[in-house]
């Protein structure tokens, strides 16, 4: 491996260890619960999965179970904020992007309710549940709304920071968790703002821009790029809404060149956003998204299915090849 410097704690993919971003979540609510009684968790039967269930267990007279209702959970959700609750509420990405969309919009976004989503199992990465909860288009559906935030952690870190932070923030928030063990790419010192990308690493020839799981895929890309002497900028970019805008054109201007890596469909992604950002600007560079392209999986082992979607590391250095082949140009 090339001797890359890492930045903002990130570590060297030969460091990193396995944990579930939705342990981060629920070790944060426990926190959370401690620290304010405000705080509430919403559950629609799936504690076991969403790890809600350390807040049932640890404060019981503020944990409600609202069962396979997810509609129902957000409306209730949005009664308690008013309330002067700060209510979590949690479920599968596909049940609250798709069955409780029009509540999520009407009554928490046009309200401008101060509820917490988040949205466990997102993504194709679910793998054996098939593609009916594959939740590739949350962002899609997510990113439109008027008020509404977007935090897509990459990691255990990310996960708890990202989630104590939203106790903070007065208004509603839409962040969506993994159904894997994934890398911890990061560590307890590193910082979480809202709306601010991280440098994981810098170099001159080109971006990786890249959230969720894609994260570690794209540091390993740059690994790899660096044994051959292209050194690419790789920044995290947990917060999809509000984007940092300022790093993406700052990139774009210094490197000439971004590949955006995400487990979400290319439609009304951060590759989406990424390319609007950068085609109304000054700073006109080749921008290449990584990510789900016009289909639906089968159920599967995940990572094979990653790799179907083309979401492996080598499908984000052939992303960097072709943005610095038409850089050149």
């Amino acid at each position: 491996m090339a001797n890359l410097t890492f930045h903002n704690g990130y570590l060297p993919s030969s460091e990193w260890t396995m944990e579930l971003t939705r342990k981060g979540f629920g070790d944060a609510l426990v926190e959370l619960g401690a620290e304010n009684e405000r705080v509430v968790v919403l559950d629609a039967d799936l504690a076991e999965s969403t790890y809600t269930k350390f807040f049932r267990d640890a404060y019981p007279r503020r944990f409600f179970e609202c069962g396979i209702s997810e509609a129902d959970m957000v409306n209730t959700a949005a009664g308690l904020s008013k309330m002067g609750y700060i209510p979590y509420l949690a479920s599968y990405s596909i049940f609250l992007s798709g069955r409780a969309w029009d509540q999520i919009r009407n009554t928490v976004d046009y309200s401008y309710c101060n509820v917490k989503i988040t949205a466990a199992h997102g993504g194709i990465s679910v793998g054996k549940d098939g593609p009916t909860h594959q939740s590739n288009e949350d962002c899609s559906c997510m990113q439109p709304l008027v008020n509404m935030g977007l935090l897509y952690p990459s990691d255990f870190w990310e996960a708890k920071k990202a989630t104590k932070w939203l106790a903070e923030w007065d208004g509603p928030m839409y962040s969506r968790l993994g159904r894997e063990k994934v890398p911890i790419t990061s560590s307890e010192s590193t910082p979480f703002v809202f709306g601010k990308a991280n440098l994981v690493l810098d170099g001159p020839d080109g971006t990786f821009i890249a959230h969720g799981l894609m994260l570690p895929r794209a540091i390993q890309a740059a690994e790899k790029l660096a044994e051959e002497g292209i050194f690419c900028r790789v920044l995290s970019m947990p917060t999809v809404k509000p984007l940092d805008t300022e790093a993406v054109l700052k990139a774009a201007a210094e490197t000439g060149g971004i590949v955006v890596c995400e487990e979400v469909s290319i439609y009304g992604g951060l590759t989406s956003t990424v390319a609007r950002v950068v085609s109304e600007s000054e700073t006109l560079v080749p921008v290449k998204g990584v990510a789900v392209r016009d289909m639906y999986l089968s159920s599967g082992d995940p990572y094979e299915l990653m790799s179907i979607a083309g979401l492996d590391v080598e499908d984000c250095i052939k992303a960097m090849r072709d943005v610095l082949r038409r850089k050149k140009g």
